[in-house]
């Protein structure tokens, strides 16, 4: 999983280039459109569209019985039930190319979440750093005496902080022993992609970040590698499944995206603009939906 994150990582962070500098909402159309035509494709490979052209018939056909025998309640209800009946085969019928899209569309959005999803650090703005450290961990081994440390001297703090000039260091590390969890407050001094360094128990862990209002691949939280963590935070490797520290956490703020004067999450505006295309473009491709 972790291998095929990577690539996907990569793959996105090159196709989404050429939209880096400019309005999400620009990325985010040409995005949808490029889904909509996938979608358009498999569901034209994987279904029956015969059948399913049929069905739509025999709905419509329902439909128009309804209309025309709008003053004989026994016609309406037996249309209604057809309408009912050729609904759940059309449901039916839609069943598989649903399920040969649902795998890489779900690769997909977990990309697109930390390219659109989040907004990147200002400078000078504030934010948490948090370290989850496993059970039974003890005081972090020596950093590398040419960065900017800082930790508590107090035994009881497990980890170091260890952050290029770029980033400043606002407080000393916060040990909740009940969470296990060490804090900082940082705040970067400039923009760009910096990478901190977190040292717990002799081992060293890495966590990038992001100070920019562009559109690039920000991780909010580097995690074990289960596989439920790899496949919804895919932005960053895993941490080691057996190191001592089990999570490193940057909370990011969340992105909404501009459209018509409202401020939406951008998975509706991509969810909304791909059904768009998909219907504008469903005849051109000849694909009944």
């Amino acid at each position: 999983m972790s291998l095929l994150n990577a690539l996907l990582a990569r793959t996105f962070d090159l196709l989404l280039l050429p939209f880096r500098q400019l309005p999400p909402i620009v990325g985010l159309v040409v995005v949808s459109l490029a889904t909509a035509i996938l979608m358009l494709l498999i569901f034209k490979r994987t279904s029956n569209q015969t059948r399913l052209a049929a069905v739509k018939q025999q709905i419509h056909a329902a439909i128009f019985e309804i209309r025309l025998f709008n003053d004989d309640l026994r016609a309406i209800f037996r249309a209604q039930g057809e309408i009912l009946r050729h609904n759940l085969t059309y449901l039916g019928l839609s069943l598989v190319p649903m399920l040969w899209m649902i795998v890489p569309f779900l690769l997909a959005i977990a990309q697109l979440q930390f390219h659109y999803g989040y907004s990147g650090l200002g400078v000078g703005q504030s934010v948490l750093l948090k370290v989850q450290v496993r059970e039974g961990v003890a005081l972090s081994g020596s950093a590398s005496p040419d960065a900017v440390h800082a930790s508590l001297t107090n035994p009881t703090v497990p980890a170091m902080l260890v952050a290029p000039g770029e980033i400043e260091v606002q407080t000393p590390a916060v040990w909740f022993p009940a969470t296990r969890e060490v804090i900082w407050r940082i705040a970067p001094r400039t923009a760009g992609q910096f990478e901190l360094q977190v040292h717990a128990a002799r081992e060293t862990f890495t966590k990038t970040v992001q100070v920019s209002n562009q559109v690039v691949r920000r991780s909010p939280v580097r995690l074990d590698p289960a596989f439920l963590n790899q496949l919804l935070y895919p932005a960053e490797a895993p941490l080691p499944g057996d190191a001592v520290v089990t999570s490193i956490s940057l909370a990011y703020p969340e992105r909404d995206i501009p459209v018509l004067g409202f401020e939406l999450h951008w998975m509706i505006v991509y969810f909304a603009l791909s059904m768009i295309f998909a219907f504008a473009l469903r005849k051109r491709f000849n694909v009944t939906l």
